[in-house]
C-alpha cells in the first residue's frame, strides 16, 4: 500500500532554457487528477451482481470477524514487503491498480538518491472499529467486501479498500483504496445481520448514472474544467471542486512559454463495485488511468525534470514529458436523475517519458 499524500502529491518542474535557466514557476501536479474510460458499457463491464432469479440463494462473501482477519493480514505483510520494496511479496496481499500504484512508489523512491529516501514507518489499520461493507453474493460471483479504515486507533476513517478474493489462489487481496478525508461517507443499506446488498455497477436502470460515465466525468472535470459532462453529471463537492481548480491552475501555470493536457488513456482496470445505499442509490468504486503530457512551447526550452522523476527520467531534459496515472475513484449515485457526489479518490504516478533535449550534455566532474 501507498502512504498517498491528502489528495495531492506536488511534483516540481520547470521550464529553462539549456544555457541559461528560466525558471517558469513550480508546478504543483495534483494527483488526484482522475482519468476517464468508455460512457457506454461493455461485456467486459460485467459487474459481480445477482439476477433476480438467484436472490434468493445469496450468502455473505466472508463474515465479519474474516474480513478483520483479512485486513489485519493485509497490514502486517504490507509492512513486510514496503519495509524492503519486496514486489514479489507485496503481490500477495495487493493486486488491481493498487499493486500498480504501490510499485510505482517503489520505484519513485529506488530513483533517488539513498540519502534522500526516508525511512519505511510501520503501520497498522484499527481492524476494531473499521466500518464493514460485506456484500450478499450469489454462487459462482467473485466475492469482495469493502471496508471504512483509519490507521490510528479510535479514530473516524480517512480511507475506504476494497478487497476481492482473487481467483486460482484463494487470496484475499486489497485492489482498492481511496483517500476519504472531509467527505461523509453514505448509509449503505444494511440486513438486521449486517450485509449489504451488491448491486451493478454499469447498466443499471435503478441508478441515474454507471461507473463508466463517471469515469468520464471525472477527466471532463479536469480536461475542461467540467464543461462537458462533469458538473451534468456531479453536483460540487471538495473532490470534485478540487478537480476544476487543478485544470484552471495548471492548464495555466506555463503561460506562454508551454502546454499541458490531460487526456484519458487505455484503462487496463475496469472493475468496479457497488453497494447499495439507504436512498435507494448507490456507492460506486471503479478506477481509472489519465495522462498528462507536458510540453515546452518552442525551440530553445527545456523541461527539467524533478528529483520524483529521477526513476523514469533520470534528470535528463526533456522538450516533453508524458506521465501515466493510475487512481481509483469512489461516488454515490443516486436513484433518480439527479447529480452524484465525487467523495473521493486518489492517484499515483505510474510512468514518465519524453524525448531528450538533444543539446543536453551531462554534467562532467
Amino acid at each position: 500500500m501507498i502512504h498517498f499524500l491528502p489528495l495531492t502529491l506536488g511534483v516540481s518542474i520547470r521550464i529553462a532554457r539549456p544555457t541559461v535557466p528560466l525558471f517558469v514557476g513550480a508546478a504543483c501536479l495534483a494527483l488526484t487528477l482522475t482519468g476517464c474510460a468508455d460512457e457506454a458499457g461493455s461485456a467486459s463491464d460485467a459487474q459481480p451482481t445477482p439476477s433476480a432469479s438467484a436472490a434468493s440463494k445469496l450468502t455473505p462473501a466472508l463474515t465479519a470477524d474474516q474480513a478483520r482477519d483479512v485486513i489485519t493480514r493485509y497490514s502486517k505483510i504490507n509492512n513486510k514487503a514496503n519495509a524492503s520494496r519486496n514486489r514479489v511479496l507485496l503481490d500477495t496481499v495487493e493486486d488491481g491498480p493498487l499493486y500498480a500504484m504501490s510499485v510505482s512508489d517503489y520505484t519513485e523512491t529506488e530513483g533517488l538518491p539513498a540519502a534522500d529516501r526516508k525511512p519505511y514507518k510501520p503501520w497498522s489499520y484499527d481492524t476494531a472499529n473499521a466500518k464493514l461493507y460485506i456484500p450478499h453474493l450469489a454462487a459462482g460471483q467473485d466475492r469482495w467486501f469493502a471496508a471504512a479504515l483509519s490507521s490510528q486507533k479510535g479514530k473516524a476513517p480517512t480511507r475506504l479498500a476494497v478487497f476481492a478474493e482473487q481467483s486460482g489462489h484463494g487470496r484475499w487481496e486489497m485492489v482498492s483504496v481511496i483517500d476519504i478525508n472531509d467527505q461523509a461517507l453514505p448509509d449503505i443499506a444494511l440486513d438486521r445481520d449486517g450485509y449489504a446488498t451488491a448491486v451493478a455497477a454499469n447498466g443499471n436502470k435503478q441508478l441515474a448514472v454507471g461507473a463508466n460515465l463517471l469515469r468520464s466525468a471525472v477527466l471532463d472535470n479536469f480536461a475542461t474544467g467540467g464543461t462537458k459532462t462533469g458538473t451534468k453529471v456531479f453536483t460540487p463537492t471538495k473532490a470534485s471542486k478540487q478537480q476544476i481548480e487543478v485544470h484552471d491552475k495548471t492548464g495555466s501555470r506555463y503561460g506562454n512559454q508551454g502546454t499541458t493536457v490531460f487526456a484519458g488513456t487505455t484503462n487496463r482496470y475496469k472493475d468496479a463495485y457497488a453497494l447499495k445505499t439507504v436512498d435507494g442509490g448507490a456507492l460506486i468504486l471503479f478506477s481509472h488511468m489519465h495522462t498528462q503530457t507536458d510540453a515546452v512551447a518552442h525551440s530553445g526550452l527545456q523541461i527539467n525534470p524533478g528529483p520524483d522523476d529521477l526513476a523514469w527520467l533520470h534528470g535528463v531534459p526533456r522538450t516533453s514529458i508524458r506521465y501515466t496515472f493510475v487512481c481509483n475513484d469512489t461516488a454515490t449515485v443516486p436513484a433518480k436523475a439527479a447529480p452524484s457526489r465525487l467523495i473521493g479518490y486518489t492517484c499515483a504516478r505510474t510512468d514518465a517519458s519524453g524525448p531528450p533535449v538533444t543539446s543536453w550534455q551531462p554534467e562532467r566532474a
